[in-house]
């Protein structure tokens, strides 16, 4: 199994380092790491260091060393990024757990407009903070280096702006009578941006449809069933990863 990821504010300079804090006690008092164990620390931004484990302090202070230079991961090509409907109820932090694990590089919160859940106010400044804890934590689970970001909700008028300038953009639609073509068969390319939209339980209004063909996406097909919204984007990324060849 690779080294447990934490993360830091800023990669230690020199060759130690004391890890305090929630982390710190992660480490020390959820993990239990031991004098000699692994481990990597990071920014979430794609620069790591590799350390070893020297001693444990109390409950949150790990000493760590061994650092011996900090290496930077190159951001990987083409970038994607997943537009998530909001879902009902903790189903929003299962879609961003799941494309995390996955790989996706940057979900968009999308307040369309057959969504159930409304951010408003508080409420939509917790959820928010909610779906970028999920994307932090899910990334150290997962052993990246390199989190993705979560961008504040954006309306559908912002959402077709931002398709407009990609790569390649789709939207995914379950009608098998409004001529979708499969996304397993779609022209994607190499470098740049993908982005893909995933729409709420009650499915992509044909007016949000309409402004999102206009903006060059169209809608595209998974397969025969019906996903779930906070299960389509994650299936539609690992499709996407492995056509692109970020999975090889």
């Amino acid at each position: 199994m690779t080294a447990p990821v934490f993360v830091v504010e800023q990669l230690p300079g020199g060759p130690e380092f004391v890890l305090d804090g929630p982390e710190g006690r992660h480490a020390v008092s959820v993990r239990r790491l031991n004098p000699g164990e692994d481990l990597v620390l990071t920014d979430g931004r794609g620069r790591w260091a590799e350390g070893v484990v020297r001693a444990a302090e109390g409950k949150d202070r790990l000493l760590v060393t061994g650092l011996v230079s900090v290496h930077e991961e190159p951001a990987p090509a083409p970038r994607i990024t997943v537009v998530q409907a909001l879902p009902k109820g903790d189903r929003g932090e299962l879609a961003v757990e799941t494309m995390t694990e996955t790989g996706v590089d940057a979900i968009v919160p999308w307040q369309a407009a057959r969504c159930i859940t409304q951010w408003k106010g508080d409420r939509g400044l917790k959820s928010l903070a909610k779906w970028r804890s999920t994307a932090r934590e899910a990334g150290k689970q997962s052993r990246r280096v390199r989190f993705p970001e979560v961008a504040d909700a954006m309306t559908t008028k912002q959402v077709a702006a931002l398709l407009a300038g990609a790569d390649f953009a789709g939207v995914l639609h379950e009608d098998r009578d409004s001529g979708s073509e499969p996304l397993a068969t779609a022209e994607l390319p190499a470098e740049g941006t993908i982005v893909l939209v995933v729409g709420p339980e009650g499915g992509v209004s044909p007016q949000e449809l309409a402004a999102f063909a206009e903006a060059g996406a169209p809608a595209y097909r998974l397969g025969p069933s019906v996903l779930r919204t906070s299960t389509a984007g994650t299936a539609a990324a690992a499709l996407l990863m492995g056509r692109t060849g970020r999975w090889s």
